[in-house]
């Protein structure tokens, strides 16, 4: 891996995003390119409406003057505002070690954008909420969801505290998602030195198939080098992973995203949202 996209966009949950960032860009040897994206199609079309509507009313072409200056003043606000977000990153990535840090502005909307650069990067990194968590604290980013679905690179979304990174949950199902996941770590050993625990939750206590998975799993990454250990446990998965990491002080989690269809998530909710919302631990999340 050598390059790694950071989403920036200057809230309270980006205060620690650089310290993420340069605890993997570090144990990696990679480059990090800086993002920031501004989202102007709301206030062009807000302000089209006051246009139109004005027009409507006999407004002065002095007035449409002034509108029309009006929205090139706000896109200097957003440049000049982007341009503090991506240089205080900058600044913050190298006081962290970071030797190369790359900043990018666009303007758009974020999940579109991150979909287009996702080809040239192989991590993407983002908060687990935005610019408005203050006032969505319980929710998660508008954006996250979106972006987690639509690209195929592994993401690492990060809460709003840092805390250490020395021991780690692998939430593994045996599947086609779960052995990428293992195959990522080995064959980008930055976890080697860590403290790795291997999980599989089954509703069912008698799983031969899922323990002989697991099994196989830890196998694996024993082989190459790694510090594993393995469990098997019943039950429903959020619950059950959400004390696993309590109990085990776990501080990083690691999993598939997503792994049932739309139409079940929004049904009866997905394993992957429910354990973003309920942790407070940053997650690298797999598809």
């Amino acid at each position: 891996m050598k390059n790694i996209l950071l989403c920036a966009d200057g809230s309270s949950y980006g205060e620690n995003a650089h310290k993420y960032t340069a605890w993997i860009a570090k144990r990696l040897g990679a480059m990090v390119n800086v993002l920031s994206v501004t989202d102007n199609r709301t206030q062009s079309k807000s302000s089209q409406d006051i246009w139109n509507n004005s027009i409507g009313l006999g407004a002065s072409d002095e007035l449409l003057q002034k509108l029309v200056e009006l929205e090139h003043e706000r896109a200097k606000l957003n440049h000049l505002r982007a341009k503090v977000i991506l240089d205080q990153t900058k600044e913050m990535l190298e006081q962290e070690g970071v030797e190369s840090v790359n900043c990018l502005h666009k303007t758009g909307f974020l999940a579109e954008c991150i979909k287009d650069m996702e080809e040239k990067a192989d991590l993407i990194v983002l908060g687990k909420r935005g610019e408005n968590a203050e006032y969505h604290s319980p929710y998660l980013g508008a954006n996250l969801e979106r972006i987690v679905r639509s690209i195929t690179k592994p993401c690492f979304v990060f809460p709003r505290d840092y805390i250490n990174i020395d021991r780690v949950l692998i939430a593994y199902d045996g599947s086609a998602t779960g052995d990428k996941i293992l195959q990522f770590l080995i064959d980008f050993p930055f976890m080697k030195d860590l403290e790795v625990h291997l999980l599989m939750v089954s509703k069912t206590a008698k799983n031969q198939e899922g323990v002989s998975k697991l099994e196989k799993g830890s196998r694996l990454l024993k082989n190459a080098g790694f510090n594993v250990q393995s469990l098997f446990l019943s039950g429903e998965a959020e619950g059950v992973i959400s004390s696993y990491i309590d109990i085990n002080q776990i501080n990083l989690l690691i999993m598939g995203a997503y792994g049932h269809s739309r139409i079940r998530n929004l049904i009866i909710g997905s394993t992957t949202i429910q354990l973003l919302r309920n942790t407070s631990v940053p997650a690298l999340l797999f598809r």
